[in-house]
């Protein structure tokens, strides 16, 4: 008998998209990953959130996009 999951996250990959620009570390290109995150307790979702996350595609590393700072 498996163990069951009482609570956690489960994360799920929808795609992936070449996205425009370069990496800042190494000058690779940069990927787009679409991915739907589910909290969950006892089997019940309690949130569903899409995410997408930037990684190079030749030295993978997580790249961080920020918001534009806008001035008055």
């Amino acid at each position: 008998m498996a163990a069951a999951m009482i609570c956690g996250k489960e994360e799920k990959v929808l795609g992936v998209q070449k996205a425009p620009g370069s990496c800042p570390y190494c000058g690779g290109g940069v990927a787009a990953t679409e991915v739907e995150a589910k909290w969950v307790l006892c089997f019940l979702p309690l949130c569903l959130t899409n995410k997408r996350r930037f990684s190079c595609t030749a030295c993978s590393r997580r790249l961080v996009s920020y918001p534009a700072i806008v001035h008055d």
